[in-house]
């Protein structure tokens, strides 16, 4: 390619370095979404393996193939492999590739959020599957319930590891959410209002905001166990005030939400080809979007769900059950909008689409049985056997492997540019449908016999003994199929025949790239009119390969994405981003560092590892973007557009925006877990902790308040102009909020020891959780003042200031709020 041509300087400006080290630094969506999918197969392919141990232990009554101690251990990896390592990372994944190509953009807004979340990832898997290097494997479950894994019956480090572990993985869910939610909602191709947005592209915005208030409880309670485990806090424990269920509310506020997380990803899989098959456009479009954020609302209603014989009062299990079984009302809308696309087109049965059907027919059943365990009486006969078990795995195999296989084989062309065997691929598909059938339909009849789930054997008089056997040589056919489905697809990337560009006749846009897919994706923005681009405009492939349209200038050597309006999809800014980096692999090896030395208890360290971490992020935060782009940017003959540090709708607002609503989610679930404690008291506060005097509170409060006011007034003095001003404000806002610290921990000396009861647990914990995030703040006041020092910030360049204020004014409502929970309330129930 001559390097003096449009599209050679394109590709020179967003193509990764070559070689190992090029691959290391890459930040792009397509490096990094190929990352998720194959790690996630990965690990798979282990969890798969901790599976047939399982089954081979469980086909007959008295073997002893595992001891007792490692069939826990294998039971709870297995289950934590395939939820939190597989599961949600490998359908993210597929939303980091996809997402961008379908909207029209040509990356993610935040590209090392992504890679950097991706290092989290693969780092807290490696965490976790180290535990069996130590002889500490975690043994307590996937859902890690106390007492069992409390200090007291679990002394060693696998639960730590197990914690920390996966609270680290869980970053790379969080960061991927923000960056889809900011992609989806600003770099839709211009004409691409939300009425015209791909359905995959729906079933991923509502998935990450699912992820965005889902997570944080789970993320919530495994600091709060891990901080009782290291430091003798008492959040769980009933003999010092605590309560165990309190994890289990947690944990299910994010454990049933993570179904529907795991499911919606995949459910768009399904929006997306069942069209393309049926060569017809998708029937009840909109009914599907209302559906899609149906279940995402009512999936936050259900986690009693899976509480329904621990003593709850029978009222509340009524609600639960009805809400249980009103999410099938949003579910079966989809099913028969599917079924109604197919029957108006001429479907066409090839491989991608005959994992549909399979997904259908198990799918539906796992669906069925799902309205059984959510009627109570019935729950209690089958809870904790295998008849759940069986059920689980028919709603996430059925719902989420099946058109993982499906989108697969789909896009398979795209990223490969070569066709899968037709032959290998049927039989594949055969293996996996008949090897699952025959695994897991035996379990719901072991299930109502008896056979109880998470027990390493059974008695012989139970009657299951053959039904067992069925299910473990039906385990290894299963096994076998997922095998030669990815060897499959190894191998086409090798000896595939060449595909054409759009083999499959699709309507997205993520065909109108050229194959191999350049790493701008599009040379030319595209325009669209419609829901259907390349259907109803073929000649758009054409248009977009060509480096001649919207913002297909590259001579600047800057990678730019073209933002447009949340609903219009109309263009509003020019979006400098990132290029390949360092900072995401370095940030995330700092905080493992710091994570290991939390496990082996060397806190001292872990301390001293938070330096590099805030350097590190330091680093980040001022090469983000480009500090000296102009205040505006030429995107086309006669189109002049602002530059996100001056435009309304700048990313970095909107991902505040998103991550303050992540970081609420989390201080809720703090709240929550305060109120628990409370109701389940005798006398709130106990003797052992007091209230002390209002002097030091309500000083507190009084310098907390000023820290907002002057920096409301700081973020108004930049506007008019006043830099000095800017800085000046800035600084007595940090001032303030290190006043109201000190006069703070005064107050809460009243208190005593967090270690004595629940309630000085929990009070210490919120103050503890605010000044974090006072300190963070005063952080950002004092980076916003070196870049105003530096003439980086100005009255147009406001981006950095609305975010400083911005962020200040959600402390001081959360610091309200922790203020009023620790010094109000307590007085007010006394």
């Amino acid at each position: 390619m001559d390097n003096s041509t449009p599209l050679a300087r394109m590709h020179r400006t967003w193509a990764n370095a070559p070689g190992l080290l090029g691959q290391l630094t890459a930040v792009n969506h397509s490096s990094v979404g190929l990352r998720f999918v194959f790690t996630g197969l990965a690990f798979m392919l282990v969890g798969g393996i901790l599976a047939m141990f399982i089954r081979l232990q469980l086909a007959w009554p008295g073997n002893e193939v595992l001891s007792p101690e490692r069939y826990n251990q294998f039971v709870t990896m297995h289950g934590t492999t395939m939820m939190f390592l597989f599961a949600v990372p490998v359908m993210e994944g597929f939303g980091m590739y996809l997402v961008p190509k379908m909207i029209g953009a040509r990356d993610l807004p935040f590209p090392r959020m992504g890679a950097f979340g991706y290092w989290c990832y693969l780092f807290g898997g490696l965490f976790l599957y180290s535990s069996f290097l130590f002889g500490e494997a975690p043994d307590g479950g996937w859902f890690m319930y106390v007492p069992l894994a409390n200090a007291t019956f679990s002394p060693g480090m696998g639960p730590d590891f197990w914690l920390i572990g996966i609270t680290f993985a869980e970053i790379a869910a969080v960061t991927g959410a923000v960056e889809l939610i900011v992609a989806i909602l600003l770099t839709r191709a211009p004409g691409m209002g939300i009425q015209r947005m791909p359905l995959f592209a729906w079933y991923m915005l509502v998935t990450a905001f699912m992820i965005a208030f889902g997570f944080p409880p789970l993320i919530l309670a495994s600091i709060l166990l891990e901080i009782e485990r290291a430091f003798g806090f008492a959040f769980f424990e009933p003999s010092r005030g605590g309560d165990p269920l309190l994890w289990q509310h947690l944990f299910w506020l994010f454990g049933h939400p993570e179904v529907y997380i795991i499911f919606l990803p995949a459910a768009g899989v399904v929006s997306t080809l069942i069209p393309t098959f049926a060569r017809h456009p998708v029937v009840g479009y909109t009914w599907i979007v209302l559906a899609i954020i149906a279940m995402g609302f009512l999936s936050f209603g259900l986690w009693v769900h899976h509480m329904f014989a621990v003593g709850i009062p029978l009222l509340s299990l009524s609600f639960f059950s009805a809400a249980s079984m009103a999410v099938a009302i949003p579910t079966g809308i989809q099913i028969f909008a599917w079924l109604a696309t197919l029957w108006s087109g001429k479907p066409w049965l090839r491989v991608p689409m005959l994992y549909l059907v399979g997904f259908f027919f198990i799918f539906v059943l796992g669906g069925l049985t799902g309205v059984m365990v959510a009627l109570v009486p019935f729950d209690w006969q089958v809870h904790d056997t295998h008849f759940v078990v069986a059920h689980l795995h028919y709603v996430l195999i059925g719902g989420m492997m099946f058109p993982l296989f499906a989108g697969l084989y789909y896009w398979l062309p795209l990223v490969s540019g070569r066709m899968p065997s037709e032959s290998i691929s049927r039989t594949g598909f055969w293996l996996v449908f008949i090897g699952f059938n025959l695994t897991f339909l035996p379990m719901h009849l072991t299930g109502m016999l008896g056979l109880p789930r998470r027990v390493y054997s059974y008695a012989p008089e139970l009657g299951v003994s053959w039904l067992n056997l069925v299910s473990t040589a039906a385990g290894f056919l299963l096994a076998v199929g997922i095998v030669a489905i990815l060897i499959d697809i190894a191998l086409c990337f090798r000896h595939g025949r060449r595909g054409e560009g759009n083999p499959w006749g699709a309507s997205t846009l993520e065909w109108a790239i050229p194959v191999p897919v350049p790493p701008y994706n599009f040379a030319s923005i595209p325009t669209v009119d419609s829901g259907y681009p390349l259907w109803d405009r073929p000649e758009t492939r054409a248009e977009t390969a060509r480096a001649d349209g919207l913002l297909s200038d590259a001579s600047h050597g800057h990678r730019e994405l073209l933002g447009t309006g949340l609903l219009s999809a109309k263009p509003e800014q020019v979006i400098r981003i990132s290029s390949s980096s360092w900072a995401p692999l370095l940030t995330a090896l700092s905080i493992a560092a710091l994570l290991a030395c939390f496990i082996a208890k060397l806190y001292l360290l872990a301390a001293i590892a938070l330096l590099p971490i805030i350097a590190m992020l330091g680093f980040w935060l001022w090469t983000t973007g480009d500090r000296h782009a102009p205040a505006t940017r030429k995107a086309a003959p006669g189109l002049e557009l602002p530059t996100q540090a001056s435009a309304r709708n700048a990313p970095g607002w909107w991902a505040l925006v998103i991550s303050l609503l992540i970081d609420g989610s989390l201080f809720a679930s703090l709240v929550y877990a305060y109120f628990y404690l409370w109701l389940g008291a005798p006398v709130w506060p106990p003797p052992t902790s007091g209230t002390g005097g209002w002097m030091l509170p309500l000083l507190a409060l009084g310098a907390l308040i000023v820290s907002a006011v002057v920096a409301e007034w700081s973020l108004r003095a930049n506007d008019a102009g006043r830099p000095v001003r800017l800085q000046f404000g800035l600084g007595v806002s940090a001032a303030a909020g290190v006043g109201f610290l000190a006069l703070h921990a005064l107050a809460l000396a009243a208190v005593g020891p967090p270690q004595v009861h629940g309630y000085a647990s929990v009070v210490w914990t919120l103050a503890g959780f605010h000044a974090v995030h006072l300190l963070v703040g005063v952080l950002i006041s004092l980076f916003v003042l070196a870049r105003s020092r530096r003439g980086l910030v100005d009255a147009v360049r406001r981006l950095e200031p609305r975010i400083a204020t911005g962020y200040w004014r959600y402390v001081v409502g959360q610091g309200l709020v922790t203020w009023a929970v620790i010094h109000l309330f307590p007085r007010m129930v006394q």
